[in-house]
C-alpha cells in the first residue's frame, strides 16, 4: 500500500536535505543511502539514470527495509507512466520528474503515489497545480536561483518548492534558498562528492550530511 501523499510531503520538509544518487554498482548505492542515514537523512531519491537504475532500486529497497525502515526511498528522473508504474511496483515510496507529464501525474494520483513535477516557469507550475502536484522541483536551480522563488510564491500560495541542481551545502547559500522560501533542497554531488564515492569514504558522506545538517539548524 502507497504511504498518504501528506506523510511524504511532511517528511521532505522534516528533512529539508534530499540527497539524489545514482550510481551503477548497487552495493555503492546501499553504502551512500546508509551513510546518508547516519548523518540523519530520512528522504533519499535515487534517479533512472542508467542501464542498472531497476536492478538497483530494488537492491536497494530491500537494504532499506532491512535496516533502514524509517527512510522513505524513492525514484527521481521518471519521465513516462510506464516506468512511474514499473518502480512504483518495485516499492518507490515517491516519484520524481525533470518534467511535466500529465500522464506521470495521473498515474501517480491514481495509485496515490506522491509526485513531485519538474518545473522552471509559471506556465510549467500552472499546470503542475492543476495535476494536483503539492511540491515542484524547481530545475535547474543553478539557473532559477533563490530571487526566482521570492517572485514565484505570491503566485501560487499552496505550493511548496525544492530547487534542485547546484544547491551548495554552505551556510550563505542554505539560507539564500530557505529565506527565499523554499521548503528542502535537492542535492547530488556537492553533498555527496564523486572523490568520496570513488574512494568508498562513507564517513566523509555521513560528515558531509551531518555538517550539512548543522548549516539549516542555524537558519533557524
Amino acid at each position: 500500500m502507497a504511504v498518504a501523499s501528506d506523510t511524504i510531503l511532511a517528511a521532505f520538509e522534516r528533512s529539508k536535505v534530499i540527497p539524489v544518487f545514482y550510481h551503477d554498482d548497487a552495493d555503492v548505492c546501499c553504502e551512500v543511502m546508509q551513510a546518508c542515514y547516519d548523518g540523519g537523512i530520512r528522504v533519499f531519491e535515487f534517479t533512472n539514470r542508467g542501464e542498472n537504475a531497476r536492478r538497483n532500486f530494488a537492491i536497494m529497497r530491500d537494504k532499506k527495509l532491512q535496516t533502514m525502515p524509517d527512510m522513505y526511498l524513492g525514484i527521481g528522473t521518471i519521465k513516462n507512466a510506464t516506468d512511474a508504474k514499473t518502480f512504483t511496483e518495485t516499492g518507490a515510496d515517491f516519484i520524481v520528474s525533470p518534467i511535466i507529464n500529465p500522464a506521470v501525474a495521473e498515474y501517480c494520483n491514481g495509485a496515490g503515489i506522491f509526485w513531485v513535477p519538474g518545473c522552471m516557469t509559471p506556465s510549467e507550475i500552472a499546470v503542475a497545480e492543476e495535476n494536483k502536484a503539492q511540491l515542484v522541483k524547481l530545475f535547474p536551480g543553478s539557473s532559477l536561483g533563490p530571487g526566482f522563488v521570492k517572485a514565484i510564491k505570491p503566485l501560487f500560495p499552496a505550493m511548496k518548492f525544492m530547487p534542485t541542481g547546484g544547491v551548495e551545502p554552505e551556510q550563505k547559500n542554505l539560507q539564500s534558498w530557505f529565506d527565499a522560501g523554499v521548503v528542502c533542497v535537492g542535492m547530488g554531488s556537492n553533498l555527496l562528492p564523486k572523490k568520496a564515492v570513488d574512494s568508498k569514504d562513507w564517513a566523509a558522506i555521513k560528515a558531509n550530511v551531518v555538517q550539512t545538517f548543522a548549516y539549516i539548524k542555524a537558519l533557524a
